[in-house]
């Protein structure tokens, strides 16, 4: 079994190789990129499917080390060193520049554009040593010093890239790598707090002046988690080479392919929880490349080695943003209500592919909504078909992670509208025994929430206690034992003279058989006598519900008990 720690969360390729981290060996990358020879390749996949990791074994592979200490032994072992000497050569011939961008995530324009502009002082400081050699000029140095230690003006850092580009040019007479992560972060992050426009502008220079019209640029590696528009950021780049999700290219080197997770589980003797790993972390596509969410797997295989039993959970959901998820089912129409309930319920739905958006576009049709939750790893290619020039894709809910996170956005959305809702009318129906005032509030409520598992009892069982969450002075309790079997639902004053609401619910297989349903549930209050716990409290009458459920549709049958012949009718047993 392997003694190596699992990389949680460690995206330096140095530092995961010289503390002898478990690695998952993707250097086969480097060949493809220089059998490829593109120029400027953007790689679009979904967070936390190891973009970083490759950008930063990339940089160790290519770079002249700016301290002088060779990095070619962090890939002693591995996959590239077998390729021959037509890529081994290439091995720290080449300065480079690497920039993320992801510390741009935050509230304001200043405080975005300062990261930014430390971020850009910290990659210059790196090259810092340039200072010291006379093939720069002493105004390129003082231009240099100036960016460094961040006194330069908003346009040298929006050309920064190209700047420090020409100076390690001059130095190494070598042309420069360019590696550039999380480029989309800043525009996601400016669009939802409200200064897309300032933050467009300042990115489109810095990609323009670096990746465009730069003479002294080898190639450049891109990566994101959105395909933005040529026309926003990448305007005239007719050299780039989009790597999408769709796209056949590289598609092994993001994320685990089968064999990489079969090989980590017998790494630390978990084989046998190969099928959970399957269902709960595998599903993504990418070009013709089924693929794990390598995040996920680490982290379960980490849970696996403190405790055998560990059980699965939706780790994944705690690193990325789920608030597209949460915007398109607060804005859903009946339309996509109802393809929202079809995924949930392992169905699929079919939308016209828009790779090309802007955030700006997001929320102009639900098509790009869509669009933006397959690309960013939130649903699943199943297949796709030509109709004219336009192509169309059927997508899925991925895994049980994925589909976690749908229904728990589902509920907390449903949460959160119930606190909003005047249902003092439903209350009122209900706590006077009012059958055809309750159904009808219950049926408002129902055709207007997102419904997920409409086969199974859990579902209304959580839609009802929901509904009763506004009831601040009732207790309410949930499958509590009472007489000879559980109840569904109790709501009760500690005011004994306010008669307890019991509620038990039943599934119909079909509408005619809503009614049946409701006789069935109230048999069941009565024969397992759910009403004795209410008699010790010292109640003396309960109204019953039995409440029919078939799909969107929901029936309400009412009766009231004498408590007492409850406690009679057990005392003679």
């Amino acid at each position: 079994m392997s003694g190596k720690a699992l990389p949680i969360g460690i995206d330096d390729f140095e530092k995961l190789i010289t503390n002898q981290y478990y690695y998952i060996d993707k250097s086969l990358l480097i060949k493809e990129l220089l059998d490829k020879k593109g120029e400027a390749n953007l790689f679009t996949r979904p967070r936390r499917f190891g973009k970083t990791l490759n950008l930063s074994m990339l940089r160790y592979y290519f770079e002249t080390p700016v301290d002088g200490k060779s990095r070619k032994y962090l890939f002693d072992g591995l996959k590239i060193m077998d390729t021959g000497e037509k890529y081994t050569s290439l091995q720290g011939k080449y300065p480079v520049i690497t920039l993320t961008l992801k510390s741009a995530k935050q509230p304001e324009w200043e405080m975005a554009y300062d990261s930014l502009v430390d971020d850009i002082a910290r990659e210059f400081k790196r090259h810092e040593k340039l200072l010291e050699s006379d093939k720069l000029s002493e105004e390129d140095k003082e231009k240099f010093t100036l960016i460094k230690t961040r006194k330069a003006a908003l346009i040298d850092y929006a050309k920064a890239l190209q700047f420090l580009s020409e100076c390690l040019y001059q130095y190494y007479e070598q042309k420069v790598i360019i590696l550039i992560d999380e480029y989309d972060v800043p525009l996601e992050n400016a669009f939802y707090e409200g200064f897309y426009d300032r933050m467009i502008k300042f990115i489109r220079s810095l990609f323009e002046s670096a990746l465009k019209t730069n003479p002294f640029l080898e190639f450049s590696v891109i990566t994101g988690c959105l395909r933005i528009s040529r026309e926003s950021i990448f305007t005239g780049l007719n050299n780039l080479e989009i790597n999408s999700i769709l796209t056949i290219n590289y598609d092994e080197f993001f994320g685990f392919v089968q064999k990489e997770v079969e090989e980590i589980l017998k790494s630390y003797g978990l084989e046998n929880k190969m099928e959970i790993m399957k269902d709960w972390y595998d599903g993504y596509q990418f070009g013709g490349t089924k693929v794990y969410n390598p995040w996920s797997v680490v982290n379960y295989v980490k849970a696996l080695v403190s405790d055998e039993n560990a059980f699965p959970t939706a780790t994944w959901s705690n690193t990325s943003s789920n608030s597209i998820v949460r915007d398109l089912i607060e804005r859903a129409s009946a339309e996509v209500q109802g393809d929202v309930e079809s995924l949930v319920n392992g169905g699929v739905i079919e939308k016209k592919v828009h790779e090309e958006i802007t955030y700006e576009d997001i929320y102009k049709t639900e098509d790009n909504l869509w669009n933006f939750l397959f690309f960013t790893g939130y649903l699943k290619l199943v297949r796709m078909r030509m109709e004219g020039v336009n192509r169309f894709i059927t997508m899925a809910i991925p895994n049980k992670e994925l589909l976690y996170i749908y229904e728990n956005t589902i509920e907390r959305w449903f949460q959160d509208k119930i606190k909003v809702e005047d249902l003092r009318g439903l209350y009122e129906a209900m706590f006077v025994g009012d059958a055809q005032g309750f159904e009808i509030g219950l049926k408002k409520q129902l055709q207007k929430t997102i419904s997920y598992m409409d086969n199974k009892e859990a579902f209304y069982h959580g839609f009802l206690l929901g509904l009763m969450a506004n009831l601040k002075e009732y207790r309410i309790k949930s499958n509590r034992e009472s007489g000879y079997g559980r109840y569904d639902i109790c709501i009760y004053s500690l005011d004994v003279a306010i008669p307890p609401v019991v509620i038990e619910l039943k599934l119909a297989k079909r509408y005619k058989e809503l009614d049946t349903a409701c006789e069935d549930a109230l048999a069941q209050i009565k024969e397992k006598k759910y009403g004795l716990e209410l008699v010790e409290e010292g109640y003396e009458e309960m109204i019953c519900y039995g409440i029919g459920f078939f799909k969107k549709q929901v029936k309400v049958h009412v009766r009231r008990e004498n408590l007492e012949e409850d406690l009679a009718g057990s005392l003679d047993k």
